[in-house]
């Protein structure tokens, strides 16, 4: 029979964490026949399954097209099932059911990017989190129901290469020209991890012997010509396997370990269990055709999915609601990881300029939400900065406070505890408290309630008793859902220095009057409180946050003065740049005079001497705030020309200030062979070439085309274009051309030459226009249209005008074709309440048109956030 479920979707259905509730049936295991046709797939499922609780056999599919049903060798009737668009479901099905189903699904038309679809003219893929694989096949698709999968795939001899989780059990002739493979994984997992890839690729093969002496061969595959740019990331798998048994005593668990990467991806990377699948941004790295940054970030990302082999596989979320608890861990045990390929400094100003710039942001505005939120209409619209970034600090905060010993020990017991099951963020600090030995329960409040708080801290010095006091106090902006905020404990890094001097105080416990200060951190879990240090012989200079210990926004009675001696004489390299950072937003928001800024900068004592000691901090201690974080800054009446004019005129300024240092740097640096190094020198010498545009030097642009001619690095390749192109030189077009007939047939090197194009400062709706008609921009991959609205939306003044369109236009295209990624640039639009007017009126009025034009629940939710400020 040729069952199609009814196509019509109850609209936006409000699911709460407190409804949570046992599945009725566990699944003990799935057998996969997965047959993949040119026009079709037949997907036979066989699922073992048990009764665990009272209520119906409930199984999740959505767009299947059911052809059969049996239950313990009993074909079903129609009469017998309830199939809607959303479940199958069965009534009185016996404690012990053997389910066995028969769909057709269709990939090759799959446009939404979920579950089975064709990402290439040759290569089919799975995308299962959070709710994919319910389009593949009948399942009870959460992540609580952990089954042992056996996956028998089948496809042309023209698709060679057939993966699936586990380990290769057999592989055969399946009649004329069709071969199969057959796959079991041993390790019990839930249906989001589940993954299989037939097509034509190549493959990258090595090996790695784990610290219990297993063998584990390691394949990347990609399309053959991306086979030499693989490397890179088959090193960085290598380098996590080694660091994950070294600081957190885990090794690999199965005999081989897979990557594929595919173009056509909505996420970064995905960890399903042995068989990653991965953007190819996210995996392909080579100095000639991807930057310093997109390498650095392979290898991060990487690590993050790797390292999720036991923070999110082997121990997996009871339910989405749960989705901190993987993805926080382990974006922070990566992060931790990247500290040891750089500099740790920059690393960590690296992961608070993400955060501040994303996450920040949306915290204070109307698509703010706890870490772990307690309901959602569309899950996928939950993977936010809040969940991953947010998610990391608070596991930062908690391994501060317990240092690396304690929280070595509660990672052994979490791992010890929950093995194999399905948990919760309770669990995660429960093993944590017990395993350290320190209560940790105060850390649920941050998983539980949205807002960044705010840190106001003041600092007084009493000559007479020679102490200095600093009082805190917490506070959180008022949301309408989550009446009842509470102070979260936060941990505070401080030090102070001496004025005169620079030198570093001593603090230790004797010098305290109250409270205490442990390794240099104070955990402030009150409204209100304050310590005393004695025996402080004149006024000092207070560091606080050090390294960024607590995410909130401080409030400190620092004056330009303090800050400009904190960014020189701070031994702490994150708090270096914290200090310029806060004196540039004084400068921006609070119309300070730039001249302390500018002569802080311009001292011989801060940037000459590290350049050659970490020129990529001295990079970092350059830069100034993008016009979109300032603009997150700025709750009403914003202006984003005004911002943009004022970041205009400190460059200049800064470029004239340090006039003879910007040319001296381009000419003499030299990147060595380190490439951490190497990546400080390149930084620096694009600023270099920058800011002689600036002051006007003539030979800038000519210096720019010779080395956008004869470079094979990217990032200075890319440095050198974004010169000449910004600033419309005489150079400009024909370097476009070149680099377009150079690498045309490589898509994230093309991806750079249209965000390039799109983020010009004066770039115009024609500009966009043309980008966005050119043959090589294609809606259906997600790289290529992210690229052009990226480019867009680094430059708000843009962004507010003829950008609005833009967005609107692709999330009421994206909402059917693709509604994960439309709901997605539609958020670059949250702000929109506080712009000033008419230009907010204008902005309401535009995304209030868009509201009946939208159907699906991803664009529709987070359009329906948006509008409820």
């Amino acid at each position: 029979m040729n069952i199609a479920a009814n196509p019509v979707v109850e609209a936006d259905q409000t699911v709460y964490l407190k409804d949570y509730q046992k599945p009725s049936y566990l699944v003990d295991s799935i057998d996969l026949d997965i047959q993949v046709y040119d026009n079709k797939t037949d997907v036979h499922a066989k699922l073992v399954m048990q009764r665990q609780t009272e209520g119906d056999l409930v199984l999740l599919g959505r767009d299947l097209e059911l052809q059969s049903i049996r239950v313990n060798g009993t074909e079903l009737s129609k009469d017998e099932y309830h199939l809607d668009a959303e479940q199958l479901r069965i009534a009185n099905a016996p404690d012990q059911a053997i389910v066995e189903t028969h769909v057709v699904i269709h990939p090759e038309s799959n446009t939404q990017l979920e579950g089975l679809y064709l990402a290439g003219d040759d290569l089919f893929v799975t995308q299962n989190e959070p709710e994919g694989f319910r389009k593949i096949t009948f399942y009870p698709d959460r992540p609580d129901v952990l089954s042992v999968f056996t996956t028998r795939v089948e496809a042309d001899k023209k698709l060679p290469v057939l993966l699936a989780n586990g380990n290769l059990m057999e592989a055969g002739e399946a009649g004329a020209e069709r071969h199969y493979a057959v796959w079991q994984d041993p390790t019990k997992k839930p249906s989001y991890l589940f993954a299989c890839v037939i097509g034509d690729l190549a493959v990258l093969k090595d090996s790695y012997v784990t610290s219990e002496g297993r063998n584990v061969a390691l394949e990347i595959y990609a399309e053959e010509k991306d086979i030499p740019k693989c490397h890179i990331a088959m090193e960085a798998l290598k380098h996590s396997m080694r660091w994950d048994e070294e600081h957190y005593g885990r090794p690999y668990d199965l005999d081989n370990y897979m990557i594929v990467a595919t173009s056509a991806f909505n996420m970064g990377a995905m960890e399903n269990k042995g068989l990653n699948i991965f953007n190819t941004s996210c995996v392909l790295a080579d100095e000639e055709y991807t930057t310093d940054a997109a390498i650095m970030r392979v290898q991060s990302v990487i690590a993050h999915e790797y390292f999720h082999n036991w923070t999110g596989n082997r121990i997996t979320c009871r339910d989405w609601f749960q989705l901190c608890l993987k993805e926080g861990l382990t974006v922070f045990r990566d992060q931790s990881f990247s500290e040891d390929l750089q500099s740790a400094a920059v690393q960590r100003i690296d992961d608070v300029a993400v955060l501040k710039a994303h996450q920040f942001p949306e915290d204070s505005g109307p698509l703010s939400h706890p870490p772990r939120p307690d309901h959602f209409v569309e899950i996928n619209n939950f993977y936010t900065a809040t969940v991953y970034e947010k998610g990391a600090e608070i596991n930062r905060m908690m391994a501060t406070l317990l240092g690396k010993e304690k929280f070595r020990a509660g990672t052994d017991e979490y791992f010890k505890r929950y093995d194999g099951q399905a948990v919760t963020v309770e669990d995660w600090v429960a093993a944590l408290t017990a395993g350290s030995g320190v209560d940790l329960s105060e850390f649920l409040i941050w998983y539980n309630q949205p807002g960044t708080p705010k840190l106001e801290a003041k600092g007084e010095y009493d000559a007479a008793a020679q102490t200095y006091t600093l009082s805190f106090k917490q506070s959180l902006k008022a949301h309408a859902k989550y009446p009842n905020l509470k102070a979260v404990p936060i941990p505070v890094a401080l030090a102070l220095f001496d004025a005169e001097t620079g030198e570093q105080l001593t603090l230790n416990s004797e010098v305290l009057v109250e409270n205490d200060v442990k390794d240099g951190v104070y955990l402030f879990d009150q409204d209100a409180a304050s310590i005393t240090f004695t025996d402080v012989a004149a006024q000092p200079v207070a560091s606080l946050l050090r390294n960024f210990s607590a995410p909130v926004n401080l409030e400190f009675n620092y004056s330009d003065e303090d800050l400009a001696f904190l960014l020189q004489h701070e031994t702490n390299g994150f708090n270096q740049w914290q200090a310029a950072q806060a004196l540039l937003e004084n400068i921006f928001l609070k119309d300070h005079n730039a001249q302390i800024y500018l002569d802080a900068v311009s001292s011989p004592k801060l940037l000459p001497q590290l350049v050659n000691t970490d020129p990529l901090l001295a990079s970092r201690l350059l830069d100034v705030p993008s016009e979109g974080y300032l603009a997150s800054r700025i709750d009403a009446d914003y202006n984003p020309l005004a911002i943009q004019e004022k970041r205009e005129a400190l460059l200049n300024a800064v470029a004239q200030a340090c006039k003879g240092f910007w040319k001296n740097i381009y000419q003499e640096l030299n990147a060595p062979a380190e490439f951490s190094q190497a990546m400080g020198v390149r930084a620096l010498k694009n600023i270099a070439l920058s800011m002689m545009v600036r002051q006007g030097d003539e030979s800038a642009f000519d210096l720019a085309y010779e080395k956008f001619k004869t470079t094979g690095n990217m990032s200075e390749r890319l440095g050198a274009l974004k010169v000449l192109v910004w600033n419309d030189a005489p150079q400009a077009e024909k370097a476009l051309i070149d680099f377009y007939l150079r690498f045309k047939d490589e898509a994230l090197s093309m991806d750079q030459w249209f965000m390039i194009q799109a983020a010009h400062p004066k770039a115009n709706a024609e500009t966009i226009a043309y980008l966005t008609s050119h043959p090589d921009y294609d809606l259906g991959v997600p790289n290529r249209i992210r690229s052009v609205s990226g480019g867009l939306n680094a430059n708000p003044v843009n962004t507010w005008s003829f950008g609005v369109q833009h967005f609107i236009g692709l999330a009421q295209y994206l909402d059917e074709k693709n509604p994960i990624v439309g709901s997605r640039l539609l958020q670059a639009l949250s702000r929109w309440y506080t712009l000033a007017e008419p230009q907010r009126s204008a902005v309401k009025a535009e995304l209030e048109a868009l509201k009946p034009q939208v159907k699906s629940k991803n664009v529709s939710e987070t359009l329906n956030s948006m509008l409820s400020v």
